[in-house]
């Protein structure tokens, strides 16, 4: 009998199903717990829930606020310009990681660049996009500042890891740079690659909420602030319940493309 069909194995298979089954249990329960704990304190007055808002009136106002006061329209706003900021940091980022790793003398001379920016609070940009962008465009400016950087350390460190025996082993045939990156350096790096657009996707919808709280007209983050200008806060919360569920689905449509990635290209 051979290994994957023996007794052990499938004693193995179980167990892990089991856990994965309870892992997903778990995490159903404590968001069940949070939700009844938020009810239950707002219903015995522990907390106002003027302040916090209610599970049950949210679901109450939800309808109201999805069907009549345009919020599919700003969750659309939210999601079109996640998108282009994901896709435009993915692109320059992905450009700029091939220029540092073909030009060392050009990563050197960048590096403590790319550092500092890492390290600057974006936020501070923010009126520096509103005034040389626009309103609109700064929006998308704000997603890229936050993303673009991080993207290209990740996928530049990446880079880095896999230009050892490789590249020395390429170079011994004869091979130029833009063989090895070709045939060697950017099909192995296919993993980091995936594991930047997973980092990427959140940090681009971070990027779009704090440039619609800055500059927007429209968009789930302008709501989040016009709500709680006027004190309406169940419509901040329907709007943070929609961007909570935005954001699941835009994590599960890139995850779902680098999986596809992945096996194209035989990592899984």
């Amino acid at each position: 009998m051979s290994e994957l069909q023996s007794p052990q194995y499938q004693a193995y298979l179980r167990r892990n199903k089991r856990r994965k089954r309870l892992i997903w249990v778990t995490r159903t329960l404590l968001l069940l717990l949070f939700i009844l704990s938020w009810e239950v304190s707002t219903a015995l007055h522990w907390v106002d829930s003027m302040l916090t808002g209610a599970p049950s009136k949210i679901i109450a106002s939800f309808q109201e606020y999805v069907f009549r006061s345009g919020i599919l329209y700003h969750s659309w706003v939210t999601t079109y310009e996640t998108v282009i900021g994901f896709l435009l940091s993915m692109v320059i980022g992905f450009i700029l990681s091939i220029l540092l790793w073909y030009s060392p003398f050009l990563s050197r001379v960048l590096d403590p660049y790319l550092v500092v920016l890492n390290a600057l609070p974006k936020v501070a940009l923010g009126p520096i996009f509103y005034i040389w962008l626009g309103d609109r465009l700064s929006i998308y400016g704000m997603a890229v500042a936050i993303s673009v950087i991080v993207t290209i350390l990740m996928l530049n460190a990446g880079f880095q890891e896999l230009s050892g025996s490789q590249l020395k082993l390429m170079q011994s045939f004869g091979a130029n740079r833009w063989q090895i990156l070709r045939y060697v350096l950017l099909p192995a790096s296919i993993p980091d690659f995936v594991a930047t657009m997973k980092v990427n996707v959140g940090l681009t919808l971070v990027g779009v909420i704090m440039g619609e709280f800055l500059s927007s007209k429209a968009g789930l983050g302008y709501l989040i602030l016009y709500g709680g200008q006027i004190f309406q806060m169940n419509l901040v919360m329907t709007s943070i319940v929609l961007l909570a569920i935005l954001s699941i689905i835009l994590y599960g449509i890139v995850s779902f493309l680098g999986n596809l990635l992945l096996r194209k290209y035989h990592f899984q």
